[in-house]
């Protein structure tokens, strides 16, 4: 059997650490990235090692080209080549009016939420397509209930670079799906992570958890568990997926 190795970008905190350590569980070699928190990639790592699973984490803004490259030759060189990616890494600003954005404030946005997800993936199909004498492999972007909701007042510019992932997860699988990849996406709704405080509101999931028809909000290892079986052989014959883990909203 071909060794499982997996690139989660954005893996040191949130759902893409509860991501890792699931994925190393169940048999990945794990390939994190972080920004700027190495001490909490540094966590990740060692929490994976103390149960006998393998993880790296290396630094990559997946904003810069470079980095992305870097991430994918480092995970080569200590595992191998990628048989799974998690487009996991985002970015949002303080909840706003579209009114009141910046041209700088867009551009961060979505060069990282787009672009990032872009120039991770063609890494990945470099490596796993069937054209390229790879094995197949599959990618799950995360993408957001924001993306059908809009965002309004609060997060219009996330809300559409979410929508553009799942515009990506669709073509982009019927573009390789021939080549022995399937390409999903995972759009998680109001779930406790600390994103919501780079947004300038920590307490977001407790204000919205009501209008969830659960009435609670969801935990960073429910949507991992989505991410891990839409990579595995239980989803063999699903791809351009969008599944929503939202508690009904």
């Amino acid at each position: 059997m071909a060794k499982k190795v997996m690139v989660i970008t954005g893996g040191s905190r949130g759902i893409g650490a509860a991501t890792a350590q699931l994925a190393a569980s169940r048999g990945y070699a794990v390939c994190i990235s972080y920004v700027s928190n190495a001490s909490a990639a540094a966590d990740i790592v060692r929490a994976i090692e103390n149960v006998d699973g393998q993880a790296i984490a290396v630094r990559a803004d997946v904003a810069r080209e470079e980095d992305v490259l870097g991430l994918f030759e480092a995970c080569d060189e200590a595992f191998g080549p990628v048989t799974a990616l998690v487009n996991n890494a985002g970015v949002l600003d303080k909840a706003t009016r579209v009114d009141e954005m910046t041209a700088e404030r867009l551009n961060r946005i979505f060069i990282t939420n787009i672009t990032g997800s872009f120039l991770c993936a063609r890494e990945a199909i470099r490596r796993m397509s069937h054209k390229h004498g790879g094995q197949g492999g599959a990618i799950v972007n995360l993408s957001s209930a924001a993306a059908r909701l809009g965002g309004p007042g609060e997060y219009v510019d996330y809300a559409a670079s979410k929508g553009a992932i799942d515009t990506m997860t669709i073509g982009l699988a019927k573009e390789v799906a021939a080549e022995g990849i399937r390409v999903n996406a995972v759009r998680p709704g109001v779930i406790y992570t600390d994103i919501h405080a780079s947004g300038g509101e920590p307490g977001r999931v407790d204000r919205l958890k009501d209008m969830v028809p659960m009435k609670r909000g969801g935990d960073a290892f429910e949507v991992a568990r989505t991410i891990l079986w839409l990579l595995s052989e239980e989803a063999s014959y699903t791809t351009g997926a969008l599944v929503d883990v939202t508690g009904g909203r």
